[in-house]
């Protein structure tokens, strides 16, 4: 796209840094062991894998270990590690101590310095722009530590070198993009990494949504217009959570006060499609979001109080991305921050003021929910903030406005 005149062309540089997850309950494990069996109790995402090393260490047999799943106290991916360290560690001192229950429990320093933490990655498009102000071709790279080479995941996740995790969002976008063309290189890097709620969606969703909403503005179109004209005609998902988030968001997105701005953003992960409108300003050179709305195709919905409260919570999970203290860094091979001091969660201040969730009826199979409000939120901000301030933002966190 080198001969492509600047004015019709996008170069965009996009970087994204080490996540933790910093569930508020911290890893935790308790077992007893009494020789020839043994009971452990742990909130996990990955029991059949837990109760496998538990009894390795233990030099059992799997249905020798009686395993109970509790309440995770947040999980987010950190508690579905393939090499079950912490219920390995558990296992190991309850092996010495035998018949003694023991209950082992990471301090948070453990948790934010103990690593597993999503890779920290970088984005590079190139977007030839045509006299309609549509996409005519795009090239997108993407370089990040893989998720899953190395372990039993790589059998299914790992395709021609690439995992497939990187490019969740991108490869398979429902925009109808003609020239479109992603790959993805994965460096070996010694920072022991793991999926965060939502996986590759949350940094590959940011990078489409403020694409196609930078496109938008160029067209001078509206956002919402725009992404309708872009949508595939198969995108029947994504397109009536678009339509219906329109409908429930036009009676404040048309009644914004002075200094305020929305934004938009649409995705669709774990075959759920979410669309999202945000009121936001700025105080305190921090962003304040006025309210979310959320409107979610996830097929039929079995217990839609449960989907509110998912889409809900999942939305304040997605606000960490944008903290201006919410990255984990390295210095000489450690990890910089601590405690909640340095890698700071959002606080009630951060949070959207209120989210309304509104579900497309569907009779359809039902898909996922705990996941898919996640990538939405961080891009729809930065939309709005774009609109205050004339800037674009390709740098999270969000270090300054």
């Amino acid at each position: 796209m080198g001969n492509i005149a600047a004015a019709n062309r996008i170069v965009a540089e996009y970087d994204f840094p080490y996540l933790a997850h910093s569930p508020m309950e911290p890893l935790n494990t308790t077992i007893r062991f009494d020789g020839d069996r043994a009971e452990v109790w742990a909130g996990s995402q990955f029991q059949t894998g837990d109760q496998a090393a538990v009894a390795e260490v233990l030099s059992l047999k799997p249905e020798q270990v009686t395993f109970h799943t509790e309440m995770a106290g947040g999980g987010f991916g950190r508690r579905a590690v393939a090499d079950s360290h912490v219920q390995r560690e558990a296992a190991v001192i309850a092996k010495r101590l035998r018949g003694t229950p023991v209950k082992l429990v990471w301090t948070r320093e453990d948790d934010v310095q103990g690593g597993y933490y999503r890779p920290m990655h970088v984005h590079r498009v190139e977007i030839g722009i045509g006299a309609d102000g549509m996409p005519k071709a795009w090239r997108h790279v993407i370089v990040g530590q893989s998720l899953t080479m190395g372990t039993p995941f790589a059998a299914f996740t790992v395709k021609n070198g690439v995992d497939e995790t990187a490019v969740e969002g991108t490869a398979d976008t429902h925009y109808n993009i003609p020239n479109f063309h992603v790959s993805a290189h994965h460096p070996a890097v010694n920072v022991p990494v793991l999926w965060w709620r939502s996986v590759g969606h949350t940094h590959n969703a940011f990078v489409m949504e403020t694409l196609i909403d930078e496109l938008a503005m160029r067209a001078k179109t509206d956002p919402i217009a725009y992404r309708r004209k872009l949508l595939n005609t198969d995108a029947k998902k994504l397109r009536s959570a678009l339509d219906l988030m329109a409908e429930k968001s036009a009676v404040w997105r048309t009644r914004l006060l002075k200094g305020h701005a929305v934004g938009v953003s649409c995705h669709e992960a774990f075959d759920t499609a979410v669309a999202c409108a945000v009121d936001v300003s700025i105080e305190n050179k921090r962003p304040k979001i006025h309210r979310a709305t959320v409107a979610l195709n996830c097929g039929l919905a079995v217990n839609p109080l449960t989907i509110e409260s998912q889409f809900q919570a999942g939305v304040g999970f997605g606000v960490i991305q944008l903290m201006a203290k919410g990255a984990i860094t390295l210095k000489d091979g450690r990890v910089e921050q601590r405690n909640f001091d340095g890698y700071t969660p959002p606080y009630i201040i951060d949070a959207p003021v209120a989210v309304d969730v509104h579900i497309v009826p569907s009779a359809e199979a039902p898909t996922g929910c705990g996941e898919p409000p996640v990538p939405v939120i961080s891009p729809a901000v930065a939309n709005a903030l774009s609109r205050l301030t004339g800037k674009r933002y390709r740098s999270l966190p969000l270090v300054t406005i």
